[in-house]
């Protein structure tokens, strides 16, 4: 019955957006997007493009993050959808920008792109041709969300390095509580929690050799650092192979664990979930004392034009618009985020130490390099971590089952 009233909701959202392209009004831009949540601050943000630009408005559609894309794929498809669309990064771009869907971005329609990083407009190119097709919204940063006080009430550093955090994981539980939040019950979570805690012990070189063709994920250091997620166990909560995202979520907003292994997207809802959290936000544990620790990055999602849109005028003013400050600024405080754009500062102090930890990070690599093609980075290695989690894996079967899941379409893999 629930899979029915899913294919019900599916297609009735599917009727409604094939057609509302048509009823778009001359000076009036769709904004379509999957983050219902978000409608008050897209309006209000959207008011002050208007004020800006008189006589163009923006009509704001959001539809269920879980069938967006074939929402979106299915009205483009037909020649319809919305004139400025919320666009995934990396492979979710892709998969849209390669069938004509988007309209290429360039220093002649948005001179503004020149605003962004290289490696966030990369975010949102195509590989085969290079070309930008979206203007990018943030970054996102991986790492250890910390109670403070639970910490200080235990008595317990936050720990810097590998032995500390394995040594606070037993003073913690000594005093009854969850060390870490995480289960291993949500697949992409996975994928988060293995990288936050890998690339220290693995580094910005190694990430640079792979992509050369001179390593892959069966080299002894990637497997064995992969291995250290083993000695988690104790750390994480009761029957953790059972315990989901929202479970975990809700075990550190309660204050019952000291740690939610994530990324920087959790902070704005972890506050509004309970703002007497005392919250902040470390790199994951160096090897060793002395050596480098870095967090994780990569970006997030960004604005695409219709490319058969018939207010691509207005909807190119719009995009350009929002690779300005005039946009990032008032986006990012209001959203939660670390902007894309190089010169916008983050109001939210927290946000502002986690930026400048981005200054050294590593990217988010499975998500960055490995999410174009299927199997895609991501899915391999979160269902080698539930394996391995769950003892029915080793280290190096999962970094074999990545290697030889990857070659079938990653060409330095092949040799």
């Amino acid at each position: 019955m629930a899979g029915m009233a899913f294919g019900r909701r599916t297609l009735a959202a599917l009727a409604l957006a094939t057609g509302l392209i048509g009823t778009a009004q001359a000076g009036e831009v769709t904004f379509w997007t999957w983050r219902q949540e978000d409608k008050a601050i897209y309006t209000d943000l959207f008011a002050e493009f208007t004020k800006a630009n008189p006589g163009i408005t923006v009509k704001f559609e959001a539809f269920p993050n879980e069938n967006y894309n074939t929402i979106v794929t299915t009205a483009l498809a037909g020649g319809k959808g919305g004139d400025v669309l919320h666009a995934r990064a990396y492979g979710g771009l892709e998969a849209m920008a390669k069938s004509g869907y988007y309209l290429a971005l360039d220093k002649t329609n948005v001179p503004e792109l020149a605003n962004l990083p290289d490696d966030a407009n990369a975010s949102e190119s195509l590989r085969a041709d290079g070309k930008v097709y979206a203007v990018s919204l943030a970054g996102q940063t991986l790492g250890l969300i910390v109670n403070k006080d639970v910490f200080a009430t235990a008595g317990v550093a936050v720990p810097a390095t590998w032995a500390d955090l394995l040594a606070a994981c037993t003073a913690l539980k000594a005093k009854g509580i969850t060390p870490i939040a995480n289960g291993t019950a949500t697949p992409w979570m996975d994928a988060i929690f293995a990288t936050v805690f890998t690339n220290p012990f693995l580094g910005p070189d190694w990430v640079k050799d792979m992509l050369a063709g001179k390593t892959n994920f069966s080299d002894a250091k990637f497997t064995a650092a992969l291995g250290k997620l083993i000695e988690l166990k104790p750390c994480l909560p009761d029957g953790f192979t059972g315990v989901d995202y929202a479970t975990s979520q809700q075990l550190f907003s309660a204050g019952r664990a000291a740690i939610f292994v994530g990324g920087s997207f959790e902070i704005a809802p972890f506050r509004r979930g309970n703002p007497k959290l005392n919250l902040d936000f470390v790199a994951p544990p160096a090897p060793a004392a002395g050596q480098p620790t870095y967090v994780s990055r990569f970006f997030d999602s960004g604005f695409a034009v219709n490319a058969k849109s018939p207010n691509q005028a207005d909807a190119l003013k719009l995009v350009r618009w929002m690779a300005t400050k005039a946009f990032a600024e008032p986006a990012a405080a209001k959203l939660g985020n670390i902007s894309s754009l190089k010169d916008v500062a983050a109001a939210d102090p927290l946000l502002g130490k986690i930026a400048k930890l981005n200054e050294t990070a590593m990217p988010y690599a499975t998500l960055v390099y490995f999410r174009f093609e299927a199997p895609t980075g991501t899915d391999l290695l979160q269902e080698g971590v539930q394996k391995m989690m769950g003892g029915t894996a080793t280290p190096a079967e999962v970094g074999a089952n990545i290697t030889a899941g990857l070659a079938k379409w990653y060409k330095p893999f092949q040799k």
